[in-house]
């Protein structure tokens, strides 16, 4: 196989959460420049769509979907309509999240805080993956993509306290790797995409001193722009991870090779 046949996605489905907007928006791109379908599902409706505008733009094809993936019967109505438009199922990444709305120590979080986070960003994660994986098992090949965070890997506190967001990261994290041994003789793979900071939305990023701390903090000494994600993305979702499961792909710019 060449290069240009592993990076591609021709013929290939793939399902997007959190495509409204960030990098969610990057991933179904990137799959769309490969070739690939694209679902895009997010919480908000009109923000789907518009990227499925975009995802039409290079001549693939596009469905938007109104999904929030803390609900688990939206994930799995989410995953048959995906089935029921394209046949099949071949790449999730496991995108949508949030941030601790109000990040502070964990003695100054309330409880309903602290479940938000948790419900969309691990028990999402679990119920994507379990109805993708569903159809993956069934067709005996897959790519599943757990969107994490750097911030799965260490704690956040030297930059901001964020203990909802950290506990979930780095329980995908983890999944991700029970995942990948349970699935690697299924002819599926799954990895973790682990983010630093990247121009997006998720982040006080029009507060001067936080930005002058993150950039200080990240050892190339900038914040990376939103499409520089494509290209490890691409990566995990087409033949060219094939041997890779279980795996975490740190992509920082070097902060948590401190």
């Amino acid at each position: 196989m060449g290069l240009p046949e592993a990076f591609s996605l021709d013929g290939k489905i793939a399902l997007v959460t959190g495509a409204g907007s960030g990098l969610g928006i990057e991933f179904a791109e990137a799959v769309a420049e490969a070739g690939g379908d694209v679902v895009c599902a997010d919480v908000n409706l009109t923000s789907a769509e518009q990227t499925a505008a975009r995802v039409e733009k290079y001549g693939c094809r596009a469905l938007a979907l109104a999904v929030d993936v803390s609900d688990e019967r939206q994930v799995g109505a989410m995953v048959a309509d995906t089935v029921r438009a394209f046949g099949r199922l071949d790449v999730l990444f496991n995108n949508a999240g949030v941030a601790d709305a109000d990040p502070a120590p964990i003695h100054q979080m309330t409880t309903d805080a602290w479940h938000h986070v948790i419900d969309v960003d691990l028990h999402g994660v679990f119920y994507c993956a379990r109805e993708a994986l569903n159809i993956m098992v069934e067709q005996g090949s897959g790519k599943i993509v757990n969107v994490a965070s750097m911030w799965g890997t260490a704690g956040s506190a030297s930059i901001v306290p964020m203990p909802g967001y950290t506990a979930a990261k780095g329980a995908v994290v983890n999944l991700t790797r029970e995942l990948g041994l349970e699935y690697a003789t299924r002819g599926i793979q799954v990895n973790a995409l682990c983010p630093g900071f990247y121009l997006t939305k998720l982040g006080a990023y029009d507060d001067p001193d936080f930005v002058a701390a993150i950039t200080a903090f990240t050892p190339m000494g900038r914040i990376a722009s939103p499409s520089e994600i494509r290209g490890p993305a691409l990566f995990l979702a087409t033949s060219a991870s094939d041997f890779m499961t279980g795996q975490t792909l740190v992509v920082d710019g070097g902060c948590m090779a401190k």
